[in-house]
């Protein structure tokens, strides 16, 4: 993911996979793993509440 504004990375990013078994796997694998010198983390994303905002 990139910042709109400055075009940086913002250190995340999101991947789907076909299956919770290949999810499952990418995480036991892949979480807490060195990337290109970063320590990095992978995850299941947390749903976004449902609700939504808006005051008055």
């Amino acid at each position: 993911m990139r910042d709109r504004d400055t075009g940086r990375s913002r250190g995340f990013g999101f991947v789907t996979f076909s299956s919770s078994d290949e999810a499952d796997n990418a995480i036991q694998n892949l979480n807490d793993q060195d990337f290109e010198g970063r320590r990095i983390k992978v995850n299941h994303a947390n749903a976004k509440p449902s609700g939504g905002g808006g005051g008055m």
